[in-house]
C-alpha cells in the first residue's frame, strides 16, 4: 500500500503514538528534616498563645531521561511571645517521570501539579514532628499551588519587561 492508499486514520494513529503523554510518580521521600525546640523545657511552662510563620518553596531539578526531582520545602517557626517554641523544616521530595508534554505544559505540571501531590506528605510529616515534640497539633492549611505558580510567572514576566535579564527556571517558586 502506498502513502496515497493509506487509510485516513492510520497517519493520525502514528502521530498519536508519537505524542503520547506519560506521567508517573516514581518515588516520594524526605530529603531533609529538622526539628528544634531551643527554649525547652521552659517553653512548656508558659501560657500557650503561639504565633506561627510559614515559608514555602519548591524547586525542580532535571535528572535526565524525562525524570524530574521536585522538592517542596516548608519552614514553620512558632513563637510564644519573643521565645521560639519550635522550628521545623521539611524538604519533601518526589521523582516524577514526565514524557511527551509540550514545553508550555511542563512548567505548570512541575510547578503546581507535582507540589500538590507532595503537599499531603509534607503536611503529615510536619504534624507528626510537632506532636512528637510534645506541642499541640499543627495542621498546615491547604495551599493553592496553581495561584502560587501563576504569581511566580507574573513576577518573572514583570522582571523581563522591566529589562532584567534574569532567567530563572519557569518551575521554581
Amino acid at each position: 500500500m502506498t502513502d496515497e492508499e493509506q487509510a485516513p486514520g492510520d497517519n493520525q494513529q502514528e502521530q498519536g503514538d508519537e505524542n503520547k503523554r506519560e506521567f508517573h510518580l516514581k518515588r516520594i521521600y524526605i530529603k531533609d528534616l529538622s526539628f528544634e525546640t531551643p527554649n525547652s523545657p521552659q517553653i512548656f511552662s508558659v501560657e500557650w498563645k503561639p504565633e506561627s510563620t510559614l515559608n514555602l518553596n519548591s524547586e525542580v531539578h532535571p535528572l535526565g531521561d524525562d525524570l524530574y526531582e521536585v522538592v517542596l520545602t516548608v519552614t514553620v517557626t512558632t513563637k510564644v511571645g519573643d521565645k521560639v517554641a519550635f522550628l521545623v523544616e521539611v524538604q519533601q521530595a518526589g521523582i516524577f517521570l514526565m514524557r511527551g508534554f509540550p514545553r508550555n505544559e511542563q512548567g505548570p505540571m512541575l510547578g503546581s501539579y507535582c507540589p500538590n501531590i507532595l503537599f499531603p506528605y509534607l503536611r503529615e510529616v510536619v504534624s507528626d514532628l510537632v506532636n512528637k515534640g510534645s506541642f499541640p497539633q499543627l495542621l498546615l492549611s491547604p495551599v493553592n499551588f496553581d495561584a502560587l505558580y501563576a504569581q511566580h510567572m507574573a513576577e518573572q514576566q514583570a522582571r523581563r519587561q522591566a529589562g532584567g535579564q534574569e532567567q530563572e527556571p519557569p518551575v521554581t517558586h
